[in-house]
């Protein structure tokens, strides 16, 4: 009978189990921090329930919660997948994280891989909380989940990769204020709480092929009318392949 071989047999672990868990630290770190909950959660939460109650502007004909709550979800994937990370990741790169993350065992490609992901459960969780406060107020949707999900994952592709154009480029403090300037602006005029339908016309055009404008009308055309949205699909994958593009080229890890 041969001997045990007790030997250590040092090493990095699999590339999934380091991607796990550098996803879940990151998800975590967002849940912890005020200021991401803020942004994410309870911004548009607030908004949610505001236009659903209060007669502000108009958003068309039918239900205000069926109208409202599309444009909400497209508001949470902007917050997290483009602000937040924007952000995150600019002050990460300042204080030199990804200069130390680059000397571990985990890949800059599996760091990306990991973000994304801490990027989608994070998504998640508002996905969830924004369904349960809307159904709460009476909503309907209609069409496939499929598709609202497929919208929402490329819809994430597209504002992670120009998040990361932003932070690489610039400055901490002048991503913190470019990334809520946008953020304010496709609020406002993106066609995220106002249909383009409902914008004067030259607006309602640029807001159209906007990720914002395309998320957000995609998910109300799925959402409120069963349809397909294979345009805004198609407007959301052209922004996320020109980002990724652009981002690989400019991008500085410190």
């Amino acid at each position: 009978m041969s001997a045990l071989d007790l030997s250590p047999a040092p090493g990095p672990a699999p590339t999934w189990r380091m991607v796990t868990s550098q996803a879940l630290f990151e998800f975590r770190t967002t849940l912890r921090n005020p200021e991401q909950l803020l942004l994410t959660i309870v911004i548009p939460l607030v908004l949610l329930v505001a236009l659903v109650s209060a007669q502000i502007v108009s958003l068309g004909e039918g239900r205000r919660v069926d109208l409202v709550t599309p444009g909400i979800l497209a508001l949470a994937v902007m917050s997290t997948a483009f602000t937040g990370l924007a952000i995150s990741t600019g002050f990460n790169r300042r204080y030199g994280a990804l200069r130390f993350l680059g000397t571990t065992p985990l890949s800059r490609s599996a760091l990306v891989v990991a973000t994304f992901l801490a990027v989608l459960l994070t998504e998640a969780v508002q996905v969830a909380l924004i369904s349960l406060v809307a159904y709460l107020l009476g909503w309907q949707p209609q069409g496939s989940w499929s598709m609202a999900i497929a919208l929402l994952i490329a819809g994430t592709a597209a504002f992670s990769t120009w998040a990361i154009v932003l932070a690489g480029v610039l400055r901490a403090e002048a991503t913190l204020a470019v990334a809520n300037a946008i953020y304010l602006i496709l609020l406002l005029g993106g066609a995220v709480v106002i249909p383009a339908s409902r914008m004067p016309a030259t607006l309602g055009s640029i807001a159209a092929v906007l990720p914002s404008g395309a998320l957000a009308q995609g998910l109300r055309s799925v959402l409120i009318d069963g349809a397909h949205a294979y345009t805004a699909l198609g407007v959301l994958a052209a922004w996320a392949v020109v980002g990724g593009i652009v981002a690989a080229r400019t991008f500085r890890w410190e």
